[in-house]
């Protein structure tokens, strides 16, 4: 593509390529998403609301899909369901760097749509339907309609560098990239297998507010996240974590924040010590993931 003379050409052969691969989720259309296999479907984790949904194709078709994995932290969700004719959407080989051209395809009541954008940021972050922060996206301008989440964008050539998923306002979104790791996470998820993160089994109260807390109840002001209560259970219960105790590191890590333990659990083996403030006493507990 040399001028925006070509978009127009472009877009039309995005379209093409990229139509009969997407399709709508939900009787009315509340998401969309790719065909990337045959009988396998991938969208947003927030389109679905049970184990199975409707899945309109280009041609009108529409098959009842059903869960076969789901990765909420990554708002990601595999289907299973028989996607015919429709060709899976080729991914592309390629990085997408700032200013490249992408192109968002939707499907809708009035059917399909195609819109421009440019890459306007790379490594971005948000937070996936669980409330974790979910790294790496791509950050671009071409508008989504309401129900585009799950959708395909694409570079240039109608290949997939992206699966939308959120939307920032003022004219910029948000796409999974289309990289080795999603694949192999869309292929942990057809095959049934469990990719979540590990959980303590905790509810926090962040680290401002326990300082803030403490201090009230004449203890020691500290940095670290404060247990608000503990699901039975739970690999916290089983340890022997209580409500008021405060976390200031796992694994020899400091703990301030919600996304440090986010992060530091996603290191971790099948064993971990907390360091614990219980009142005054600072104490080491360790504990094991189920």
């Amino acid at each position: 593509m040399t001028a925006l003379t070509d978009l127009p050409a472009a877009a039309r052969a995005a379209l093409a390529q990229a139509e009969p691969a997407t399709v709508a989720i939900g009787r009315h259309g509340r998401g969309a998403g790719v065909v990337v296999a045959p009988g396998r479907v991938v969208t947003n984790a927030h389109n679905l609301r049970d184990r199975t949904t409707s899945v309109t194709f280009a041609d009108g078709r529409v098959e009842q899909g059903q869960v076969a994995g789901t990765d909420a932290d990554h708002d990601l969700v595999v289907l299973e369901v028989d996607t015919g004719d429709a060709p899976a959407l080729s991914w592309s080989s390629s990085t997408v760097e700032i200013g490249d051209v992408v192109f968002a395809v939707g499907r809708g009541r009035g059917g399909s749509r195609v819109t421009f954008g440019l890459v306007s940021g790379t490594a971005r972050a948000f937070r996936g339907p669980r409330g974790r922060r979910v790294r790496g996206a791509v950050e671009h301008t071409a508008p989504l309609a309401r129900g585009s989440s799950g959708g395909p964008l694409l570079d240039a050539e109608g290949k997939l560098v992206g699966l939308n998923t959120h939307r920032l306002g003022e004219g910029f979104y948000l796409a999974l990239p289309a990289d080795a790791e999603l694949r192999e996470r869309l292929d942990a998820l057809a095959e049934g297998r469990d990719i979540a993160g590990k959980r303590l089994g905790i509810a926090l109260v962040p680290g401002h507010v326990a300082e803030r807390l403490r201090r009230k109840v004449g203890l020691p002001e500290r940095a670290g996240l404060l247990v608000a209560a503990v699901v039975p259970g739970s690999p916290a219960e089983q340890a022997g974590i209580d409500e008021g105790d405060l976390i200031v590191a796992i694994g020899g890590t400091p703990i301030t924040t919600v996304d440090e333990l986010w992060d530091v659990l996603d290191g971790v083996g099948d064993e971990v010590t907390l360091s614990v403030v219980r009142g005054t006493d600072e104490r080491e507990i360790p504990l094991t993931f189920a």
